[in-house]
Formats: C-alpha cells, sequence, structure tokens
C-alpha cells in the first residue's frame, strides 16, 4: 500500500478522529460508552456502515444526479444499518439489547453522511473503502478509550469483569460524567497533536490546515464565510 494510500487510514484515526478532532457522532458517544463492550460493538457496527456505504455511494456517484443524492445516499445507510441490526440480533443479540435504539439511529449518524457527502461521493472505490475503515478505526478506538475509562472508574469492571479495589465513582458512567470524560479526552488528544507538531517542527500551522480549522470542516463548502473571516484564520 502507497503512503498515500495509508494516510487515508491514518487522517481517520488521528487527524481527522470524528470523535476527538471533529466533534462529530457525540450523541452515540456519550450514551454507548458506560462500558467498553457497548463501545466496540456499535464502533464495529459503525465501521461495518462506514465502508459498505462508503462503496456503494463512490460506484453510483457518477450516475447519481445532485438534486436527489442525500436521499439516496440515506437510502443506501440505511439498508446497511438494517444489514448489521439483523445480523446483531441474530448473533448477538444480549449485545444489540444493550446498544437498544443507537444501532438503527446510525442512519442519521452524522460520521456516515459526512463521509459519504466529503469523500465517497468524490473518490474511488478503494479509497472510499480505506477511507469508511480509517474513519470507523477512529470512531471505534475513542469509544474503546471512553468506555474502558468509564467503565474501570464508574463501575469497577472491565468488559463485565471486576479490575477495581476502589470504589467507583458513578458520576462516570452517568450523563455529566460523560460530558467531563470527552472534554478531558478531547483535550488530551489536542494536547498530543500539538506535542507531535511541535517534536516535528511544524510550528503553528494555517487555518485551513488545522484539525480543528475551516478546512477540515465538513461544512466548510456550504459555508458563505470567507476563510479570512473565520476566527480560525485569524
Amino acid at each position: 500500500m502507497s503512503q498515500g494510500k495509508f494516510r487515508i487510514i491514518t487522517n481517520g484515526i488521528l487527524a481527522e478522529n470524528p470523535t476527538f478532532v471533529q466533534c462529530i457522532g457525540l450523541c452515540p458517544t456519550l450514551a454507548v460508552t458506560t462500558s467498553v463492550a457497548n463501545g466496540l460493538g456499535m464502533g464495529i457496527a459503525a465501521t461495518f456502515v462506514l465502508v459498505a456505504s462508503n462503496i456503494v455511494i463512490s460506484i453510483l456517484r457518477k450516475i447519481v444526479p445532485d438534486e436527489v443524492r442525500i436521499p439516496i445516499f440515506i437510502v443506501v445507510i440505511a439498508g446497511f444499518v438494517t444489514v448489521i441490526e439483523f445480523l446483531m440480533k441474530g448473533f448477538a443479540p444480549e449485545l444489540n439489547k444493550s446498544l437498544g435504539i443507537f444501532i438503527p439511529l446510525i442512519v442519521v449518524n452524522c460520521i456516515i453522511l459526512a463521509r459519504a457527502e466529503a469523500f465517497a461521493s468524490k473518490n474511488g472505490v478503494f479509497e472510499s473503502a480505506l477511507d469508511g475503515i480509517g474513519m470507523g478505526f477512529g470512531f471505534t478506538i475513542a469509544l474503546m478509550f471512553l468506555g474502558s475509562f468509564r467503565e474501570i472508574f464508574g463501575a469497577g469492571t472491565w468488559f463485565g469483569n471486576p479490575v477495581a479495589s476502589f470504589e467507583p465513582a458513578m458520576l462516570i458512567v452517568l450523563a455529566p460524567g460523560g460530558f467531563i470524560v470527552l472534554g478531558c479526552f478531547m483535550g488530551a488528544f489536542r494536547a498530543l497533536q500539538a506535542r507531535a507538531a511541535r517534536m516535528k517542527g511544524l510550528g503553528a500551522t494555517p487555518a485551513e490546515a488545522r484539525p480543528m480549522g475551516c478546512g477540515s470542516c465538513i461544512m466548510a463548502k456550504f459555508c458563505n464565510k470567507d476563510a479570512s473571516d473565520c476566527e480560525e484564520a485569524k
């Protein structure tokens, strides 16, 4: 695999991690990360839908009229969500029950639709599959880190097995704790990115090249602002 193809994968894990950098798909992130098993299950399901829908949308990209592309994208995504939901009901019923409504809601997960619109509809099949893998892995890794932390320190277990000898802090597995933990992980991830950039001697980068700048925003092409007017560009 060439360096350029490999970079497509690492982009979703590091530079444009959907959870820690782009801050999208946060509703299921906060809801399912009360345990690492739930986070892993959601991550695998989302990765399957990402890869499969990216491939099909890339194949259809030249024959789908622009006026109806979003509804068609949603139909494709919904089809693969139905497939993964049936598979989970058949082979992992307990996990499916635990994740509940958040499996069907993958249809409207902004990570899936954002990659369909921003990448798969503009690139070839192989590149789109790699993008789905990278974004899916990045999402899964984020869910597992958050789920591990919240389960260990909030319930004293990991994958349901007791691991802690201290009194767990129940706040961590509640909604307020989820926001706090997510914010701390986001801050730590951004600090590590900045440190890595300094070690490479990159220093400050232009706004359009920053992971959280205008250049990486999925809504950038719809925004009426000029980049020079953006606070990130100052």
